[in-house]
C-alpha cells in the first residue's frame, strides 16, 4: 500500500514546524494550504514571475519550482516572517510610505527578495537593485517606486543600527570625568 502523505520538519519564520502533505506539492502549495501562510502567492506557476519567491536558508528561490520534499531541515521565511517583535521590516516600512505595492500581488515576493539583497548588499546601487529584482514582475508601478523605497529601506535599516544619541545635557560616554581621548583616539593615552 502506498503512503500517502509525507512529513517533514523546517524551520518557518524563526519557528520550528512539522508538516504533513503530499509527496508531490511545491513549497508554494505547502506554505498556502498545509501550513496556513497565505503571503506567498500563486502567479505563474512556471517560475517566471517572481510572485511567489522566498527565502530558503536565505536565498531568494521561487516556490512554486520547489518541491515541498526539499524543505526537510531547511530554514523558510516568507512574508509573513519579515517582521519583528509586532514591528514592519524597513522594506515593509518604506514600500508602504512611498506607494511601491498598488495591487500588492508581487509585493510579497519583492519583499522577500529585497531582503536577501540588503543581507549580503546592505548599500547596494540602483544598478543592483535592479539585477536582484529583475526576476519580479509587476504590473503596477513602473517599478520606480520598488526602486525608490529599496533604497529608503537602506536608509531606515542604517538608522535603525546606529545608537541613539544621549539627551542633552548628558554626560560624555564613560561618565563625567572620563579621561580624554588621546591622538588614536583611545581614552588616556600617553601624549
Amino acid at each position: 500500500m502506498m503512503k500517502t502523505n509525507v512529513s517533514i520538519a523546517l524551520r518557518i519564520n524563526g519557528e520550528e514546524r512539522e508538516v504533513s502533505f503530499a509527496p508531490y506539492k511545491t513549497l508554494l502549495e505547502v506554505l498556502r494550504e498545509d501550513l496556513g501562510l497565505p503571503g506567498t502567492k500563486h502567479g505563474c506557476e512556471l517560475g517566471e514571475c517572481g510572485a511567489c519567491a522566498v527565502l530558503l536558508d536565505g536565498e531568494p528561490v521561487l516556490s512554486c519550482l520547489v518541491l515541498g520534499l526539499e524543505c526537510d531541515g531547511r530554514e523558510v521565511v516568507t512574508v509573513e516572517g519579515l517582521d519583528h517583535d509586532g514591528r514592519l521590516h524597513p522594506l515593509q516600512e518604506a514600500f508602504a510610505d512611498l506607494g511601491a505595492a498598488q495591487c500588492g500581488y508581487c509585493t510579497p515576493g519583492i519583499l522577500v527578495t529585497a531582503k536577501a539583497l540588503l543581507e549580503s548588499h546592505p548599500c547596494p546601487s540602483r544598478a543592483e537593485i535592479q539585477e536582484a529584482l529583475s526576476g519580479n514582475l509587476c504590473r503596477c508601478t513602473g517599478y520606480l517606486q520598488i526602486f525608490e523605497a529599496v533604497e529608503e529601506a537602506c536608509v531606515r535599516i542604517a538608522d535603525r543600527a546606529r545608537p541613539a544619541a544621549p539627551p542633552a545635557g548628558s554626560p560624555p560616554a564613560g561618565g563625567e570625568g572620563a579621561a580624554p581621548s588621546g591622538p588614536a583616539g583611545t581614552k588616556g593615552a600617553a601624549r
